[in-house]
């Protein structure tokens, strides 16, 4: 007589590696337009970390004595370290991609004991840790290939990446980006409309970016219809960034730039749709994805207009899941019949 396995019998339509894989396919479209606007250097930029992130995930986990494959076909860290390299400024050098991966694997994820423990996000922990230690490298982005007039082909993204050429010599490719030039602008007294009259906006937002952003709101959109995500953290998260920043702008609309501007500006629709949803780090009740996607979305604008970024998803991130404990706690459902 054969004992039988426990249930459930049926096996589960959705695993880890089929949900990774629907975020390497939503990330498609905005990753393709990234590349079309400002060259193949995003496209190295992923490989690099992609390939850093499974070489620091297979040592850790022949360090931790755990089967590697396994761990390494969920295709997590794939999309970590994706993540990851979108954030970055075109041509990082590869010495900053190992840096940051280096930390997005061991003390974003490995630390806490590997995937499911990690109380941070592990791309947001990398990111900042270089935002904050490397503030030079992080903060030289490039013109839109549309603007500066310059094709960069992926042999000169790869010798940029590598050290061979120096891309700050060319004063005709290296330009802040919208958020920072905005940011920079107000504090030497102009006003929204003269900065805005500048090549580097277009009619709503940053020249390019705001098909960039098309791009991941396309992509968010198909998680939504694939059920990967729920629409609880986006809604709420792009909500509160829409409403506060209308507060501002009708209040004084010569210092805050419109709604639109901030949602089609910097990371805020893709770290609404592929960063903010991570499972792990974001809140696990309907009500508490609510709050903490507000949250993240209040804490965001704060830092682009008060803090020292220009930008501020990562750090709202991660201090939204601080939060999270607490947001789960006073967030449970009351068990039915209990009063």
């Amino acid at each position: 007589m054969t004992s039988a396995a426990s249930s459930p019998y049926v096996a589960p339509g959705r695993t880890l590696q089929r949900l990774m894989l629907q975020v390497i396919v939503a990330l498609l479209p905005g990753t393709l337009t990234y590349a079309w606007f400002f060259g193949p250097g995003v496209l190295v930029n992923i490989a690099l970390a992609v390939a850093f992130a499974l070489g620091f995930e297979t040592v850790i986990l022949m360090l931790r004595a755990r089967p590697v494959m396994p761990h390494l076909n969920d295709l997590s860290a794939v999309v970590a370290a994706w993540l990851f390299a979108l954030c970055l400024p075109m041509h990082s050098p590869w010495w900053l991609v190992l840096v940051g991966i280096g930390f997005t694997m061991i003390a974003g994820k490995h630390l806490y004991g590997g995937l499911g423990f990690n109380p941070f996000n592990p791309a947001m922990v990398g990111y900042v840790v270089l935002l904050i230690s490397f503030p030079v490298e992080m903060t030289t982005w490039y013109l839109p290939q549309t603007l500066s007039g310059e094709r960069l082909g992926l042999l000169d993204s790869l010798a940029y990446s590598f050290g061979l050429a120096d891309i700050a010599q060319w004063d005709s490719l290296t330009s802040a980006t919208p958020l920072d030039r905005l940011r920079t602008g107000l504090g030497q007294g102009l006003s929204i409309d003269q900065l805005r009259s500048a090549p580097l906006f277009g009619r709503l937002a940053g020249a390019g970016w705001e098909w960039i952003t098309l791009g991941w709101l396309a992509g968010g959109a198909w998680l939504l219809a694939t059920g990967s995500i729920r629409w609880h953290i986006p809604a709420s998260l792009l909500l509160a960034v829409f409403a506060i920043a209308s507060l501002f702008h009708l209040i004084d609309p010569a210092s805050h730039a419109s709604p639109l501007f901030h949602l089609l500006s910097g990371a805020i629709v893709i770290g609404a749709f592929f960063i903010a949803t991570d499972p792990v780090t974001a809140a696990t009740t309907d009500r508490g994805r609510l709050v903490y996607g507000a949250t993240i979305g209040l804490l965001t604008y704060t830092i682009r207009t008060w803090g020292g970024y220009p930008d501020g998803i990562a750090f709202a991130v991660l201090l939204a899941n601080m939060c999270v404990p607490l947001i789960d706690y006073y967030t449970q459902p009351r068990v039915y019949g209990d009063s």
